[in-house]
């Protein structure tokens, strides 16, 4: 398939700013099989079967957007500039890979000082990231991150407005634990405990896998042959205990429904061997139409940017003729685009 089957025209002020309050009067798009209907998150337990188990990612978004200075010696005397960090992934202990704007006023060996306690040196610099020192490590650089950082919000947004310290409560999920992701698992957030101890009471319990999801997720596809795509990697954990939930579920005829794209690629991934087994690693799975799935048996997730790797997961699983009546009744219907907007619960024909 080609990336321009799946574009399309998305009015921008269909592009969510803020998420909904509560989380559970979020639209939710139902669709199983050909059939399409229009409900809330708030109506999960009267559409979940007792037996199913959702599969929720626990990851925990850091604050990786810093806003720091650098100070140079020049001609006219000490100069400043404004430097602007986006951390995408952690390599050796205190360091990062990150995005620098204007990474042209940054030099190898020069400091960037974000507060009193927290500033990075720059090691390197190549293919448009720089490699990032931090003069702390550990606890003590979480606890400044959680103090300096924002919330690394998705370009659509954050070219829109700042990201404040309500972002810190609307952009992470209820459960979040592991830290690591740079971006959130955004399906998830639409539900709180309250609704999965309603789903439990229900019959439907809930299983935790670990994606650390990257910046990576908000990339392009740039070649119209979409087979030929390359996807980024991402660290993900599957504990042999969720293991074991998982095929007891199956074993039982109930449905296995990741809440997010990530908990789907990394169960598939851990999957590939035909029977899910225990996993601890990268994954650079890409799943487009034409995908085998093992384990998924439906999925919630959000609407999503045209030509992207995740419109390419949900036509996998759904088809590529009723993505396009998915998509078009969303759009019809005023459904909210993208991290903080809308859902939708979908189940292959």
């Amino acid at each position: 398939m080609q990336l321009s089957d799946f574009d399309f025209q998305l009015p921008p002020e269909l592009i969510s700013m803020r998420p909904i309050k509560p989380r559970g009067d979020a639209k939710l798009l139902v669709s199983s099989g050909r059939h399409i209907e229009d409900a809330h998150v708030r109506d999960i337990c009267e559409i979940l079967r007792p037996g199913d188990r959702l599969v929720l990612n626990d990851t925990k978004v850091i604050p990786a957007r810093l806003t720091g200075t650098r100070a140079r010696q020049s001609a006219q005397g000490l100069m400043h500039a404004k430097i602007e960090v986006t951390l995408l992934e952690p390599l050796l202990a205190g360091q990062w890979k990150a995005l620098v704007k204007p990474l042209r006023k940054l030099a190898v060996g020069e400091e960037v000082i974000f507060s009193a306690g927290l500033s990075v040196i720059c090691k390197d610099k190549s293919d448009g990231e720089a490699i990032l020192c931090f003069s702390v490590e550990g606890d003590a650089l979480d606890a400044a991150l959680d103090a300096s950082g924002n919330m690394p919000l998705p370009p659509y947004i954050a070219s829109k407005r700042v990201a404040d310290a309500q972002d810190k409560v609307d952009y992470q999920t209820v459960w979040a634990k592991h830290r690591g992701a740079v971006a959130a698992p955004t399906a998830s957030l639409h539900l709180d405990l309250d609704a999965l101890e309603s789903l439990r009471q229900h019959g439907v319990d809930s299983s935790f896998v670990t994606l650390h999801v990257g910046a990576g997720t908000f990339l392009p596809v740039k070649v119209e042959d979409i087979c030929s795509h390359k996807m980024h990697a991402e660290w993900g954990h599957i504990s042999a205990h969720t293991v074991a939930e998982i095929e007891e579920t199956k074993a039982n005829g109930g449905r296995i429904i990741p809440v997010g794209t990530t908990a789907l690629r990394l169960i598939e991934t851990a999957a590939k061997t035909g029977s899910l087994q225990p996993f601890e690693g990268n994954t650079d799975i890409f799943i487009y139409p034409g995908f085998d799935f093992k384990i998924t048996d439906g999925l919630m997730t959000n609407f999503h940017l045209p030509k992207s790797t995740l419109l390419m997961l949900v036509a996998a699983l759904v088809g590529k003729e009723q993505l396009d009546e998915i998509y078009a009744h969303a759009l019809t219907g005023g459904y909210r685009f993208f991290s903080y907007g809308d859902a939708s619960l979908l189940f292959p024909q």
